[in-house]
């Protein structure tokens, strides 16, 4: 058997987050995630300066690709609003890996399956004992599955289901440029070119409007490639997505039980406008590691909720930072 104090079942920015903050303090902490990193991760990659300053980041010092946005162009039902703010992109796979080497916890490839109480600590497939347990795995998060489901339930009108493809592409327009409700879409769409040679797109729409109206996804994906064509924003490229659903936040906040936790998108915190979750998943870890390390509770509700405010705040509150400002 092998015994860690915190087990965390995911290894994406909020478990390594969680582990680092962790192993600050001196607590043993071990990651395991089913997947061997560097891997990919299906993201628009958009993070705000917040994000950076909670991980004590400089972008200068980041190793990777990371792209500096001053503004960014909305659109919302095709009419279209430039906002000036300062917001940044990075690929996901280079990104993740970072912070998870940065962690300094080791790392397991393991696919959780099985979890167990055991006193006051889990067993996890008969191979793991932990006193806390840390669910960091996104939407199928094997601790929610185990653990959560009746206490954290996931109400369908928050479901958001996506499509989006990361490729290389010399892109020739640097701008990100987000449409809300385009074509009747219940969601948004995205552009958001990468450091370097690279562009993610994609769309995301909830579940339970796309059902009531009889659409798919998939036709409004073919409507948005048709819209970026005639931009001339991918060349007339076609292109084939791949998909992911994930929830906005809610107001269920029972996000521990005994000593099992879930943060990030295991917790369902994706904000309720634009569907961001790296910032979210980053504040919850940082808690949910405080109340490890401190012995009290941890709760979600001082969690970002709207992305909104700090995008239209980037630019006044984050551009005089030295440290946010490269």
């Amino acid at each position: 058997m092998i015994h860690a104090t915190v087990i965390i079942a995911g290894g994406g920015p909020a478990g390594a987050t969680c582990a680092r903050e962790l192993t600050k303090h001196g607590i043993d902490a071990l990651i395991l995630d089913k997947q061997r990193f560097p891997r990919t991760k299906l993201c628009a990659g958009w993070i705000t300066p917040k994000v950076l300053a909670d991980l004590e980041l400089n972008p200068g010092d980041y190793p990777h690709r990371i792209l500096l946005y001053r503004r960014l162009r909305f659109y919302f039902r095709g009419i279209p609003v430039p906002v000036p703010t300062l917001q940044y992109s990075i690929r996901r796979r280079e990104f993740d890996d970072f912070l998870l080497k940065r962690a300094g916890a080791p790392v397991h490839q393991h696919n959780v399956r099985s979890i167990r109480q055991s006193g006051d600590g889990y067993i996890i497939d008969d191979t793991y004992h932990c006193k806390y347990l840390v669910g960091a795995g996104g939407t199928f998060c094997p601790v929610y599955r185990n653990l959560f489901p009746d206490a954290h339930p996931r109400k369908p009108e928050r479901s958001i289901v996506t499509l989006e493809i990361e490729f290389p592409f010399q892109w020739g327009d640097p701008e990100c440029r987000l449409w809300f409700f385009d074509n009747g879409l219940p969601g948004y769409s995205w552009y958001v070119p990468k450091q370097n040679g690279y562009l993610n797109i994609g769309i995301g729409g909830k579940i339970a409007s796309l059902k009531r109206r009889g659409e798919t996804i998939n036709a409004h994906w073919q409507k948005f490639l048709k819209k970026l064509s005639q931009k001339g924003l991918i060349n007339g490229r076609q292109l084939s997505p791949k998909g992911h659903v994930y929830h906005l936040r809610g107001e269920t906040d029972v996000v521990q039980k005994g000593n099992a936790f879930i943060i990030g998108d295991a917790a369902g915190l994706a904000t309720r406008d634009m569907g961001e979750g790296i910032g979210p998943a980053i504040e919850s870890a940082q808690m949910a590691a405080h109340a490890i390390t401190h012995g009290g509770s941890y709760t979600t509700r001082a969690v970002t909720r709207w992305s909104t405010p700090q995008i239209l705040l980037g630019k006044i509150r984050w551009e005089k930072r030295p440290s946010l400002s490269r």
